[in-house]
């Protein structure tokens, strides 16, 4: 499975993103609860980060301080992984 994560927004605007290609029951259940939550329509605060995660061809977005435990901590991961 192809996992993408962008970051974009925050204080100085600067985008960050990485993919990792992973597989492992860990990473399937992590990947499903995030789409499971679906997109954050809400507005973000300002200078918040807002995310785009893919796994796949699915995507959803999502918006600090809102994510789920399971947007954070996949976001984290990739993120750091994908570096």
């Amino acid at each position: 499975m192809r996992i993408r994560v962008r970051r974009t927004g925050g204080f100085a605007g600067i985008e960050r993103s990485a993919e990792v290609e992973v597989s492992g029951p860990e990473w399937e259940s992590l990947a499903g609860a995030v789409l499971a939550d679906g997109d954050d329509e809400h507005q973000g605060v300002p200078d918040g980060f807002r995310y785009e995660i893919t796994v796949d061809a699915r995507t959803v977005r999502c918006l600090d301080p809102r994510l789920t435990e399971a947007q954070r901590t996949l976001v984290t991961r990739v993120l750091k992984e994908g570096a």
